[in-house]
């Protein structure tokens, strides 16, 4: 299945995007997709739905970010062995976790906000895996087990902030807007395998990143692990999984987001996102 949230920005609503290509509401169905739907046996309850039995969204509707009551969103730095070289920095001998606040999630297509202040607003696709139940001290062969889905992040940065002020680098990842995911969440069953995701990122139709999930360092399995064994996962917590190389602070000279520019991504079986820039006045 494919499940979405559709509506104004706080007040989304549940969907699902029908074989027929129509998004088809849930609202009549359960509250969200959050929390308990996220499991097996919530997802078997969706899948005992007819979905051409379910009311049709307007096309033009705004796709929310694809799950909601997200508690945590976590990100692994310099997962990509040839994006860590080109950050010029060495492959981590454990993975990097570090947090991006929830107030920066937001729909696949809503505006990228370049902050006040900012020099190096940067792109990043990355593979996003959704928990679907708790997860604590998991095994990684149980691992993908939690899983609820996957789906498109954005991990936008601005690297003055992250990296050229001191402290932690998530000052430079929780800007509003900095969290796009969706469009849809995309459940483990349609994804056999999530280390082998083609993705890509264009910026004004220039490919920019031509990526796989091949090459990550630590796969999806072992994150989950590794992460569990460090703090609980709870259904809704987003764990974002590296970017590969072809970001803008890698590019020679450095290329950085401005007003007007578009940058579009995806990840193969995932989905597509657009997004186009604007300065936070």
């Amino acid at each position: 299945m494919k499940l979405l949230r559709h509506g104004d920005r706080g007040s989304e609503k549940p969907g699902l995007l029908h074989s027929d290509g129509t998004i088809r509401d849930l609202s009549g169905v359960v509250p969200d997709i959050a929390g308990s739907v996220l499991s097996d046996e919530g997802q078997a309850r969706l899948r005992a739905v007819d979905p051409s039995t379910l009311p049709v969204v307007d096309p033009a509707t705004r796709l929310g970010a694809c799950v909601g009551g997200t508690g945590k969103f976590i990100c692994i730095g310099l997962n990509y062995a040839d994006h860590a070289a080109e950050s010029n920095l060495p492959v981590p001998p454990e993975p990097v976790i570090f947090m991006k606040a929830t107030s920066a999630i937001c729909g696949p297509n809503d505006p990228i906000i370049i902050p006040r202040k900012s020099e190096k607003t940067d792109w990043e696709v990355e593979l996003a895996v959704i928990i679907g139940t708790h997860a604590k001290y998991v095994s990684e062969a149980d691992a993908l087990n939690h899983v609820a889905g996957y789906a498109v992040a954005n991990d936008v940065s601005e690297r003055h902030f992250q990296q050229e002020r001191a402290g932690q680098w998530t000052k430079g990842k929780s800007c509003d807007n900095f969290g796009q995911l969706g469009p849809w969440l995309v459940t483990r069953d349609e994804v056999p395998d999530p280390q082998d995701l083609a993705m890509y990122c264009r910026v004004n139709g220039q490919t920019m990143q031509d990526g796989s999930s091949r090459t990550m360092v630590y796969g999806v399995a072992h994150l989950i692990s590794y992460l569990s064994q460090f703090m609980s996962l709870h259904p809704g917590d987003v764990i974002s999984t590296g970017t590969p190389p072809g970001v803008g602070m890698g590019q020679k000279p450095p290329r950085y987001l401005r007003a007007g520019d578009v940058v579009e991504l995806g990840i193969q079986g995932l989905g597509d996102q657009r997004q186009d820039c604007v300065d936070d006045n």
